[in-house]
């Protein structure tokens, strides 16, 4: 192989206020978590990004393979790219049940996508960020 080797580091900080940006913007996401083999399980979801809270959460039903798989190892990451822009948060997720918490997580779906449908069996994937990367210049 000829050429140069380029080495870049593609860390990104919570607080970063074009990690804001892109994560305010409407993108649907790839979630994958590992199934019991270790395998990975990638589906399309909506997510929403509190850096505050140092969490990043996802609602599902409470019966769906990602649940499962959360409830299991629970290393997740999320990803979102748009043309040259990506972002992916990494970290492990924790299953909630409590109405407080999924209603918080309805309301920050609908303010990045749209009103949820009723679902009295959902969920929240809560995922404690622990390293965000990507590239959004």
């Amino acid at each position: 192989m000829t050429g140069r080797r380029r080495i870049t580091d593609h860390g990104i900080d919570v607080h970063d206020p074009e990690l804001a940006r892109f994560w305010s913007e409407r993108h649907l996401c790839t979630l994958t978590t590992l199934r019991a083999d270790g395998s990975p399980h990638v589906v399309p979801v909506g997510a929403t990004l509190d850096p505050d809270a140092g969490l990043l959460r996802v609602i599902t039903s409470g019966t769906s393979r990602k649940a499962a798989h959360a409830r299991g190892d629970g290393r997740v990451a999320v990803c979102q790219v748009d043309g040259r822009r990506w972002a992916t948060v990494e970290g492990t997720a924790s299953v909630l049940t409590d109405r407080d918490d999924v209603a918080e997580a309805e309301r920050r779906y609908a303010l990045r996508y749209r009103t949820p449908r009723e679902n009295p069996q959902r969920v929240v994937l809560a995922v404690r960020i622990e390293r965000i990367l990507g590239h959004l210049g």
